[in-house]
C-alpha cells in the first residue's frame, strides 16, 4: 500500500478492514501532531505521550465500531476530551489526596473497602517511614493534626520557609508513593 498518496478517509476505510498498514500510516502522519497539542496543555510531557498512545490504541482497538467522517477533527477532538479527562482525575486526585487520608470511613461496611482502607493506612505509614524523621514530624503536625506553618516553626523552633521546605518534599514522596491508591480511594468515595 501506497500510504502516503492515500488521502485520509482512505486511510480510514482501510484501517477498519483491518489493513495495519493503513493505521501505521495514521499514526505516522498525526502521532507527532497530537503530541504537540497535548503536551501544549499539560504539565508532563509523559502524560502528552500516553494520552496520545491511549487515543491511537483506542483508535484500533474500536476502529470496526468508530465512525470517522474527518479524520484529524476526530483525533484532535480525542485529544481534547483526554486532556480534560486527565485534568479532571488530576483535580480529583488532588482533592483528597492526603487531607483525606487521616479520616476514616464511618460507612465502610463493605469488608472489602475495609480492606482497602486497611491497605491505604499501612501504605500511609510506608510512606511516611521513607521520610527522615524531622520530615515525618513535620507532615504528621501538619496534615495529621492539623497545625499551621507557623504554629510548628514556634513549636521546634525551626524557620517557616524550613517547614514549608519539609511538608512540599513530603507531599511530593507521598503521593509518589501513594499514586496506586489514589484511584482505588476514589473509587471507594465515588461508591459511598
Amino acid at each position: 500500500m501506497q500510504g502516503t498518496l492515500l488521502s485520509d478517509s482512505e486511510l480510514v476505510n482501510a484501517m477498519i478492514e483491518g489493513d495495519d498498514s493503513a493505521f501505521q500510516e495514521i499514526y505516522r502522519r498525526y502521532w507527532y501532531k497530537l503530541y504537540m497539542a497535548a503536551k501544549r496543555k499539560l504539565i508532563f510531557e509523559e502524560d502528552a505521550q500516553e494520552i496520545v498512545q491511549d487515543i491511537f490504541v483506542d483508535l484500533w482497538e474500536r476502529r470496526s465500531q468508530v465512525q470517522i467522517k474527518e479524520l484529524s477533527s476526530f483525533l484532535f477532538s480525542a485529544v481534547k476530551y483526554s486532556i480534560l479527562n486527565h485534568i479532571r482525575t488530576r483535580i480529583v486526585r488532588e482533592r483528597y489526596s492526603l487531607d483525606s487520608f487521616g479520616m476514616e470511613s464511618q460507612d465502610a461496611n463493605d469488608t472489602e473497602d475495609q480492606l482497602a482502607l486497611s491497605d491505604l493506612n499501612a501504605a500511609i505509614a510506608a510512606g511516611l517511614a521513607m521520610l527522615p524523621q524531622k520530615s515525618q514530624d513535620i507532615f504528621r503536625m501538619n496534615r495529621l493534626d492539623g497545625l499551621t506553618v507557623r504554629e510548628i516553626s514556634a513549636r521546634l523552633n525551626i524557620p517557616e520557609r524550613t517547614i514549608e521546605y519539609h511538608i512540599t518534599q513530603s507531599l511530593r514522596v507521598m503521593r509518589q508513593h501513594l499514586k496506586d491508591f489514589l484511584l482505588l480511594i476514589m473509587a471507594i468515595l465515588i461508591v459511598n
